[in-house]
C-alpha cells in the first residue's frame, strides 16, 4: 500500500489531536486515580456498566463495545472482583459464557468518582472551548467514530 503524506494544515492537525489526546488522557488518569483510586481501566468499565440496563453485561459483548481484547478486560474484571467493584456470573445454558455485574460498592465508586471525571474534562477541555468548537468537535468525533464501528453496529463506546 502506498501512502500519501499529509499536507501542513492535516499534519498538524493529526499531530495536535495525537498530543491533545495523550496529555489529556494521562492527566484525567493522574486525578482520578489521585482523589478517587480508581484507575482509567477502572472507571472505563465502571462508567459503562452503570449506563446499561440491569447494570451488567455479557463480558464478550462490553469487550467489543469498548475495543478491549478479551483477554485485558478479564484481567481487569479479575482486578476489580478482589476489590468488589463488580462481579462475574456464569450464564445459564452457556458454561464458557459470563456477565459482568456492578456491584454496590461499584455504583458507590462511580459516583464518587465522576465529579472529580467531570470537573477535569470541564477544566482541562470543555472550558477551554467555545460552543461552536464543541458543536464541530462532537461532529468530527461522530463522523471518525461512525467510519471506524460502521462494520460493528454498537461497538462505538462512550468511555465518558
Amino acid at each position: 500500500m502506498t501512502a500519501k503524506w499529509l499536507d501542513e494544515t492535516e499534519e498538524r492537525a493529526w499531530r495536535a489531536y495525537r498530543r491533545m489526546f495523550t496529555l489529556l488522557e494521562s492527566t484525567l488518569a493522574s486525578e482520578l486515580a489521585e482523589h478517587t483510586g480508581l484507575s482509567m481501566a477502572d472507571y472505563t468499565v465502571l462508567s459503562n456498566l452503570v449506563e446499561v440496563e440491569g447494570r451488567r453485561w455479557r463480558l464478550t459483548a462490553l469487550a467489543e463495545y469498548i475495543r478491549w481484547s478479551q483477554s485485558r478486560l478479564s484481567h481487569q474484571i479479575t482486578r476489580m472482583e478482589e476489590r468488589g467493584l463488580v462481579a462475574r456470573e456464569r450464564t445459564e445454558g452457556d458454561a464458557r459464557g459470563a456477565w459482568v455485574v456492578l456491584t454496590k460498592a461499584g455504583l458507590r465508586a462511580i459516583a464518587e468518582a465522576t465529579p472529580t471525571h467531570l470537573s477535569g474534562v470541564r477544566r482541562h477541555m470543555i472550558d477551554l472551548l467555545t460552543r461552536d468548537q464543541l458543536r464541530e468537535l462532537g461532529d468530527i468525533g461522530e463522523i471518525v467514530v461512525g467510519h471506524l464501528t460502521e462494520d460493528r453496529p454498537g461497538a462505538g463506546s462512550t468511555m465518558a
